[in-house]
């Protein structure tokens, strides 16, 4: 039984917060839209957050996603980056709940596997990958559009090796 779905893909940031919009049928994937939402650093946090929510909304409703994959924060040295990161995260996590979407969250390093075949794979090497898989005639700009397509497509790789293991998707 071959899987149709439309699946969202989320690249979390405060200053950008790319989505992207993946059709799956059976093994087939191919892109419906990507984008990008930008909140200016003068803007009051509660602002920007809402601004998230509101467009990561829109964009549920508009194309009727059914799941979503989405990057963990990555911590490294600068932990007031990754809580900026973890509101915007929060606030599109929210939309997509109200959304009744399904989520996965997966690491950098697992998105990059799933697009490219190696975890410490380059942004440039994403990038490509993801425009080969979906078959798009150029790479997705900005990069956090790219990003998140690559979420989503990890998402379709996770998803279909749990629902090949016998273990619930």
């Amino acid at each position: 039984m071959a899987q149709r779905r439309i699946i969202m893909g989320i690249d979390p940031g405060l200053a950008n917060t790319g989505w992207g919009i993946v059709s799956q049928n059976g093994p087939r994937l191919s892109c419906r839209a990507y984008g990008c939402i930008s909140t200016p650093a003068e803007h009051d946090l509660s602002q920007r957050l809402l601004k998230i929510f509101e467009q990561i909304d829109a964009v549920v409703k508009r194309f009727e996603p059914t799941c979503l994959g989405i990057e963990t924060v990555w911590f490294g040295n600068n932990v007031s980056a990754a809580f900026k990161t973890g509101q915007a995260r929060g606030a599109a996590l929210v939309a997509a709940a109200a959304g009744g979407l399904s989520v996965g969250e997966f690491t950098p390093s697992q998105i990059k596997m799933a697009v490219v075949g190696t975890g410490d794979a380059s942004k440039e090497q994403v990038q490509y990958m993801v425009a080969q898989v979906l078959g798009l005639a150029e790479v997705p700009h900005p990069d956090h559009s790219a990003d998140a397509l690559a979420a989503a497509i990890c998402y379709a790789t996770h998803d279909n090796v749990l629902a090949g293991s016998g273990v619930p998707a």
